[in-house]
């Protein structure tokens, strides 16, 4: 008899949110909630209202009133039944036994477990005061009190080409982008052409003191890897953004950042004491040590939403209920 199958993305966005409310679902049925504190029963199973403001919490999904918050909470109820009944038929299908949901449990586990530690770490730091803020705000120009929105045309060419001293020299001459392609064209050397509009918070802190420094129609080369980028700054726009609105964002940035650095110890830390072996091919050589990957930068504005769901709302809830990380 053919065992049934189940995607494992499906099987996660069904298992990982009871996962992470109790880390044991099967277990927690003989524990007995209050009555006021249990939503709904469901066969032998009860959500609780613990559990529909995990989700809503997790979602980030936002009620403008009264009416549209009872809403959220009922759908949020609703589609956690549905979760309960699917639950129920993989525990009784034995699907809760196979190979591939057992390692994608004990997956979702190990993660749950490490984000708390690291939740930790995070809230133990000290937070960022007012006078910091002020101080990144004074330092960081670009970002605020003279920020602009940078409208950039791109030719992006292999290093290998060996173009990298003629389109110094062609945009030093400043040539346009269109005789910069031809002279490429002629020497049959592929390229990719780009054109974008970027805040100055969606440039990396690295680029943007050079980004900033162009005037409009001016170009620079840049080296990235195994690539030159000619970027011309075809039009920019002034846009800053005052201390007032920029100073909740930088603090939240700060401690995102002091959190990362703490993380980013601690982990060395507990690497140095720890008793690390790597065995078969992953012993054949030592893995490079990774840098801790860098904090984001404190967006002077929120970036630009993707195309909206008919429901936004209905969409963050089906995240939450998925087991949004």
């Amino acid at each position: 008899m053919q065992k049934p199958r189940m995607s494992s993305k499906i099987f996660l966005g069904i298992v990982v949110l009871p996962l992470t409310l109790g880390l044991a679902a099967c277990g927690s049925k003989e524990e007995k909630k209050p009555a006021s504190q249990v939503a709904a029963k469901v066969n032998n199973s009860e959500i609780s209202v613990h559990q529909i403001n995990y989700v809503l919490t997790r979602s980030g999904a936002n009620a403008a009133n009264p009416e549209q918050a009872a809403k959220l909470r009922k759908d949020v109820l609703e589609k956690l039944i549905d979760q309960q009944l699917a639950v129920d038929m993989a525990v009784e299908k034995k699907l809760d036994r196979s190979p591939e949901v057992m390692s994608a449990l004990e997956a979702a586990r190990r993660e749950i477990l490490a984000r708390a530690y690291a939740e930790q770490i995070a809230g133990a730091q000290q937070k960022p005061t007012v006078d910091e803020a002020r101080d990144y705000y004074a330092k960081n120009p670009a970002l605020f009190a003279e920020r602009r929105i940078f409208s950039m045309q791109e030719i992006i060419v292999p290093e290998s080409a060996g173009t990298a001293a003629a389109l110094r020299e062609m945009v030093a001459a400043n040539k346009s982008m269109e005789e910069i392609a031809r002279f490429l064209k002629g020497k049959d050397i592929k390229f990719a052409g780009n054109a974008a509009t970027r805040p100055a918070e969606q440039i990396p802190l690295e680029l943007l003191p050079k980004v900033h420094a162009l005037k409009d129609g001016q170009a620079i080369v840049l080296e990235n890897g195994n690539a030159l980028t000619v970027m011309r700054l075809a039009a920019s726009q002034s846009q800053p953004v005052n201390a007032d609105q920029a100073l909740p964002r930088i603090q939240q940035f700060l401690a995102n950042q002091r959190a990362g650095e703490a993380t980013g110890k601690e982990m060395k830390a507990l690497r140095d004491k720890a008793q690390i072996s790597y065995v078969g091919d992953f012993a054949q050589s030592a893995p490079a040590v990774q840098a801790a990957a860098p904090a984001a930068t404190p967006a002077a504005k929120p970036a630009a939403p993707a195309a909206a769901a008919k429901d936004p709302a209905a969409s963050a809830i089906e995240k939450g209920v998925a087991g949004l990380k």
